[in-house]
This record gives C-alpha cells, sequence and structure tokens, in this order.
C-alpha cells in the first residue's frame, strides 16, 4: 500500500515536507477545493480566484511529474464542501498505510486534524512546515526567557543563523537595522514602476467566471486580475521587484500615494503565503543585489527584515500565543465596524482611498494597513473581532496566523502590549507627512478641533484619555500623557465632544 498525501490550498511548494519522500509509484496526493474553506469568513473575489487557480496549477505541475492526483473541484457534482468528508470518501475507495501532510498555518485546522486519528482509524503524519525559517519549537525555546518578545532581537539572532548580511559576528554597515533611513515623505512626482501583470491562461478564465458565479456576493473586484497564479510567474514577480523596485524600497516603504497603490512594495506576500515562493530565496535574492551594488542597504535590510523577521516573528507569536490570542480585547473595544469599510463611502480621504484599493486589488501595503485603516480602527474602539475577520476578508495574502498576531497585537494593541510597546496610534500629522491623502480630503488635517478638524486629531487625544487606566503606566506614553496634562480643561472639553460628535455619525 502507498500514502496518501494530503496538500492544503496554501502548500503550494514541490519542496514541502509532505511530499520529500513521495513515490510516484505507490502514493496519490490529494488536493480539494471545499466551500468550507472559502467561506468560513467571505473572502475577497480575488484572493479566491488567485487561490484556486494557484492550486490548479499546482495539481497540474505534480502530474507532469509522474505523481497521481487526486483533485476535487469546487464545481465538481460529487463535492460535499467539507474537507473531513471528501478524506473520507477517498480512504473509502482504496486502502492507505497512511495519511501523510504539513502542518496546517492555522490553529483551527490543527484542530481538527488532531481528531482525524479517531475519524479515520489511519496513521496520521504530520510533518513541520519547513518552509519557515524558525520552527514553532525553535521560537518556543526563544521566547522561554523573554516576558515581552520584541522582533528586534529575534530578527538579529536569525540573521546570526542563516549569515545574512554579516561580516563575521557583525552586521554589515555596522548597524542591524537602518529603519530610520526608510521614512522619507513621498515625491508625486516620482515614477513608479509597473507591477507585474501575468498572462491569464483559460485556467484561470475559467476560475474567474466561476467565482463570479458563485461568489457574486463577496466583497471586492475580480477584474483586472494580474497576480501570478504558478511558480514561474512568482519568480518572474520576485525578480522584477529586484530589478525595478527595491533601490527605492528602502527609502520610500512607508509612503502613501493617492493612485499609486502598489509603490516600491514587492507584492510577493500571497505568494510567499501560499507557497509559490520560499522565504529563503527572496531573501538570497535581494542580498545579491547588495553585494552586485544594484540596490542601497537600507533597501535591501528593510526587505529583508520583513521576511525574516517580521514575518516569521508574527508566524512564531502566532503559534505560542494561541488560541487565547484570537480572544484578546484589552482594551475592551466594542464599537462596530463602520460600514465604509466596506463601501469606502467616507469623508476622510485616507480611509476611502485604502478601502477602494482594497477593495480592487485584496492588497494595501503595511503602512496603509497599519497606520491608516488600523489606526483609526484603534483610535475609534472598534472590536477586535470585527477588526480582524475584516483584514481576514479582504486580503489575498491574509491568512490567521499572520493576520491575527498583525492586527491585535499590532494595530489594536488588543493583547496588552505583548507584541508591540506601545499602541501604534497617530494623529493627522503622520498620515500628512507620509501621505498626499490630506490635500485632497474634505477635512483639515492642521486644524485640531471642531466640524471641519480632521477626525485623527481628537480622536487621537480622546483615545489616550479613555483608556488612560490601562495606559498611563506604559512608559513609552509617559511625556505624550504629560502633553495631555498641560491641556486646559476647555480644550479636553473640545476633543471629548468632537469625538463624541464623530462616534454619532459614525452610527
Amino acid at each position: 500500500m502507498g500514502s496518501l498525501r494530503f496538500i492544503f490550498g496554501d502548500q503550494l511548494s514541490l519542496s514541502i515536507s509532505s511530499l520529500q519522500d513521495v513515490d510516484p509509484a505507490l502514493d496519490m496526493v490529494l488536493m480539494c477545493e471545499v466551500a468550507d474553506e472559502l467561506t468560513y469568513v467571505k473572502h475577497h473575489k480575488k484572493k479566491i480566484a488567485f487561490q484556486l487557480s494557484a492550486m490548479r496549477h499546482f495539481a497540474k505541475d505534480l502530474e507532469e511529474l509522474g505523481i497521481s492526483v487526486k483533485y476535487l473541484k469546487i464545481e465538481d457534482a460529487q463535492n460535499s464542501g467539507s474537507l473531513v468528508d471528501e478524506i473520507e470518501c477517498v480512504l473509502l475507495g482504496q486502502e492507505w498505510d497512511r495519511i501523510v501532510l504539513t502542518q496546517p498555518s492555522e490553529y483551527r485546522l490543527l484542530q481538527e486534524i488532531e481528531q482525524w486519528h479517531k475519524k479515520f482509524r489511519i496513521p496520521i503524519e504530520m510533518r513541520e512546515d519547513d518552509r519557515f525559517l524558525c520552527s514553532a519549537e525553535e521560537f518556543g525555546q526563544w521566547l522561554a526567557n523573554r516576558k515581552q518578545p520584541r522582533m528586534e532581537y529575534f530578527y538579529r539572532e536569525l540573521r546570526k543563523k542563516y549569515k545574512v548580511l554579516m561580516e563575521g559576528v557583525k552586521p554589515v554597515g555596522g548597524k542591524w537595522n537602518y529603519d530610520a533611513d526608510n521614512r522619507k515623505s513621498p515625491d508625486v512626482s516620482m515614477e513608479v514602476p509597473t507591477p507585474y501583470t501575468s498572462n491569464i491562461d483559460e485556467e484561470t478564465k475559467a476560475v474567474i467566471r466561476l467565482v463570479d458565479e458563485r461568489f457574486s456576493d463577496h466583497f471586492g473586484q475580480l477584474e483586472p486580475f494580474h497576480y501570478a497564479v504558478n511558480r514561474h510567474e512568482a519568480l518572474q514577480s520576485l525578480e522584477l521587484f529586484i530589478r525595478e523596485r527595491l533601490q527605492d524600497f528602502g527609502d520610500y516603504q512607508d509612503a502613501m500615494v493617492e493612485g499609486q497603490p502598489w509603490m516600491y512594495h514587492s507584492h510577493i506576500s500571497l505568494y510567499l503565503n501560499i507557497g509559490l515562493l520560499l522565504p529563503m530565496e527572496c531573501i538570497e535574492a535581494a542580498d545579491r543585489a547588495y553585494k552586485q551594488g544594484k540596490a542601497p542597504l537600507n533597501a535591501v535590510e528593510g526587505f529583508i527584515r520583513q521576511v525574516m523577521g517580521w514575518r516569521e516573528f508574527v508566524r512564531g507569536i502566532y503559534w505560542a500565543a494561541m488560541p487565547s490570542l484570537a480572544s484578546k480585547n484589552f482594551l475592551q473595544a466594542s464599537r462596530a465596524l463602520p460600514s465604509f469599510f466596506w463601501t469606502a463611502d467616507t469623508k476622510m480621504n485616507c480611509l476611502k482611498q485604502c478601502v477602494l484599493e482594497t477593495r480592487e486589488n485584496a492588497y494595501a501595503h503595511h503602512i496603509q494597513r497599519l497606520m491608516v485603516l488600523g489606526n483609526f480602527a484603534l483610535l475609534a474602539g472598534i472590536s477586535p473581532e470585527e477588526v480582524n475577520e475584516w483584514f481576514l476578508v479582504v486580503y489575498a495574502d491574509a491568512y490567521q496566523w499572520v493576520e491575527l498576531p498583525n492586527v491585535s497585537g499590532m494595530a489594536l494593541f488588543a493583547d496588552g502590549g505583548y507584541l508591540a510597546s506601545k499602541p501604534y496610534s497617530a494623529s493627522g500629522a503622520y498620515i500628512n507627512k507620509m501621505s498626499n491623502y490630506c490635500g485632497k480630503c474634505s477635512f483639515k488635517v492642521k486644524k485640531k478641533n471642531g466640524s471641519d478638524a480632521c477626525p485623527f486629531n481628537y480622536l487621537y487625544w480622546d483615545f489616550l484619555a479613555r483608556n488612560r487606566d490601562k495606559l498611563a503606566s506604559n512608559h513609552r506614553l509617559g511625556m505624550i500623557y504629560k502633553t495631555y496634562d498641560r491641556m486646559d480643561e476647555e480644550k479636553k472639553k473640545l476633543i471629548a465632544d468632537d469625538s463624541q460628535s464623530f462616534f454619532k455619525s459614525l452610527s
């Protein structure tokens, strides 16, 4: 008898651990498109099209290698819509000596798999997901003696381990982190390169038609569709970033420009998270560009920090903090998510632009997510449960392992400071510095109070005031609270009144 090799939809890598010893003569790979996975939240149409097309192309790649593949499409008449039911059906049709799989990326799926032994009465061999540079076990060991984990120190350890941007035991250039050099305000005259655009084949066209028909009530625009859907195209996308965008990525990685959703970012997170690209090959490509003099150190280090540092760090935090992380709400935020997160019908131009671009592309870069959308949700006290679901729905690269720590820990401070040392809150001045959104806004960014003042300005102080009992002891907020205390009572009342008026307008 052979082994049944199960591949999840975000494990589309030929080097995945569950395939490393596959025997084409005896084994079979099972891949399933099931409604449960596509609708447990109502994912963006473009994300569904991307995932289904990538899965179908990967199955063909396996078949071309001579590997037997059982592939169930969502439109197949016999599709039950349930992952467990489909595996059970395959087990009834043929005897297997074991099920081999790579550990899933999400906690809910791991919990389900742990019941498979009883359900299927067959050995289940679950292997480490070695696409990551740090295993959950290794991260747990690093975490053991730390009250508050900090990405910077974890990142340094991985740099040393993998000898990336190192000169012996010291970092190249003498510094570990060049983030201070990566905060230039945008220049609206800059010519941003055109992003990668794939050639849409018949398989992808068929998937787009399918998604348009079956998921028409989901959020987002389905077309234009230009994402890579196979490894060859994903590698082309990476190469294009290294050649045309990396050199300016560092300077402008925090910048936001209306009408320029892609800026100098790599747009490869969705390929990394689904398995079409591997982290080390992306890191090595950037490292080569630096060594060849094609990209400056601040850009290369900034990119590598995102892949080797932040991505690995949040994955470690996820597995260390689950399942309790999903229900954390340190600030007791409970306001409902405003409808404009879906419609973009708001007079706040920064939010409008970010939602519009998200709706069209299933993408927004990290500063749009953190310092516009996340910042607003933090200041407005929106329920972490609702914000997490929104982020999981709307982005093509969103899986709970990466979305939840970023949203609950980084953006909303819902974990009470476990992941981030302080809330990432900011007034309109930050958005004005890092974007050109404010020039076309109905509100005045330099005005602090009144009906035409930028809501971020008074909401910033209102957030600090109403959460003082929970935040005052944070050493990084001490000077900010002293500034608030120096305000006269009339100023404080204006802040509170403007905030309450704004909140009433939301409902």
